[in-house]
């Protein structure tokens, strides 16, 4: 059985020692501030990025460069391995696009070799979990194939719910109009958005202040993992530099399913997605039944 690496993006904002521990393959997405790239080599810390935010310096994000993807692909196939790229939702950027155009291109270059592009039309650590559960099912012994196939067969079951804490954020977007943002911040409202079954950004519904916030994100948490509560898989909580909140949603989790030993992977949304969430935006990503 051929051996096989697996690979994926910056942005599915795990934490880089999970990502160097498991010789993960890291394909950059850029981000733009003021006329300096960021993203391959050159970095600003998550607090560094998130107090520009808050200066009023906006970001914008770029996807993968595909002269990186072929350099990044060719060198493992050189070195005799498949590939399971594990890509961030096509339907929000178009890297996924690049990595496709690129595997392509160097499966006609290399006749031998096998890349399989696996969209996990998800984002952040609802990416992160797909890799994490790739992982584990590689380690078990399962081939290429096998591994890319149990991905399709439960790829709505990765979910994620999130909430922002500046409207003008999402208004920026696009995901929300100029008014709503400015009437919406008036009157303290929180919005509660989903990743949906096409890989898209959802509003579900709305909430008005903060801590209320957070604790409907892991009320719908609950509801929607169904039989997943259960179970032992990791969950994720990711924050724009608000790790005192992160860790209080954690907590929240724990208490809400009575298993203090669950393993809640706490991290910052990199600057991919940050750019368009901002500071202050919290989310929960987790194995469900309801996307």
């Amino acid at each position: 059985m051929k051996p096989f690496v697996i690979t994926t993006e910056t942005n599915s904002d795990l934490p880089i020692h999970y990502l160097e521990e498991h010789e993960i393959g890291i394909i950059p997405h850029y981000y733009e501030i003021e006329g300096e790239l960021y993203g391959d080599g050159k970095e600003l810390s998550v607090k560094e990025f998130y107090d520009t935010m808050r200066a009023g310096k906006m970001p914008t994000t770029m996807a993968s460069n595909p002269a990186v993807i072929h350099d990044t692909f060719e060198s493992y196939i050189k070195k005799g391995f498949d590939i399971l790229h594990i890509s961030f939702s096509s339907a929000l950027s178009g890297g996924y696009n690049n990595i496709c155009v690129g595997a392509r291109d160097l499966m006609e270059e290399y006749p031998e070799a096998k890349i399989l592009v696996y969209d996990t039309l998800n984002v952040s650590i609802g990416e992160g979990l797909a890799i994490i559960k790739a992982v584990k099912l590689k380690e078990e012994g399962k081939t290429i194939e096998e591994v890319f196939d149990w991905l399709k067969e439960h790829r709505q079951e990765f979910c994620v719910r999130f909430t922002v804490d500046d409207l003008f954020h999402l208004q920026r977007g696009g995901r929300l109009s100029k008014t709503s943002a400015v009437v919406g911040t008036m009157i303290n409202i929180k919005p509660i958005l989903r990743v949906d079954e096409k890989g898209t950004l959802v509003a579900t519904q709305k909430t008005r202040g903060r801590k209320k916030s957070l604790v409907t994100l892991v009320d719908l948490m609950y509801e929607a993992m169904g039989h997943y509560r259960d179970e032992n898989d990791p969950i994720g909580v990711v924050h724009g530099d608000t790790k005192e909140e992160a860790e209080f949603v954690a907590s929240l989790i724990r208490e809400k399913l009575e298993k203090k030993d669950r393993e809640i992977i706490i991290t910052p949304v990199g600057p991919s997605i940050g750019a368009h969430s901002g500071p202050g935006a919290i989310g929960i990503c987790f194995m469900g039944e309801i996307r």
